[in-house]
């Protein structure tokens, strides 16, 4: 369900490069791309995005209320493709340095662009 949430704008307001959704955390790296006036979409109206439209997920599959996410998240700006590929390949093994499988392949809940017929340049 927040591996969904987390693909749901790709390729309408961010290019989504990678996404691990772990137990307690998600890692996503994405680019963001533009509006039809040519403005980038803002980090803050992406993450409102996923998170309100996934807390509203979550919270009605477990039949509660209240918060799912941090109120922050933590975001760092990468400068180069070489940085975005090798960033990726390391967020998709935390599954598997956390034991929660032997090959990163193997986790359902690990979604790469360039696992999807695309290479990664």
């Amino acid at each position: 369900m927040v591996l969904k949430h987390c693909l749901h704008d790709h390729g309408i307001k961010l290019q989504v490069h990678g996404v691990v959704v772990m137990p307690d955390h998600v890692h996503m790296i994405l680019t963001h791309l533009n509006d039809e006036d040519g403005n980038p979409f803002g980090l803050a109206e992406i993450m409102n995005g996923f998170k309100g439209a996934s807390a509203h997920s979550i919270n009605k599959a477990l039949a509660r209320r209240g918060p799912v996410w941090q109120d922050e998240s933590f975001d760092h700006i990468l400068r180069s493709d070489e940085q975005v590929g090798s960033k990726v390949d390391y967020i998709c093994e935390n599954p598997v340095r956390k034991g929660l499988v032997i090959n990163e392949d193997d986790y359902p809940w690990l979604w790469r662009e360039w696992g999807e017929g695309k290479s990664f340049p």
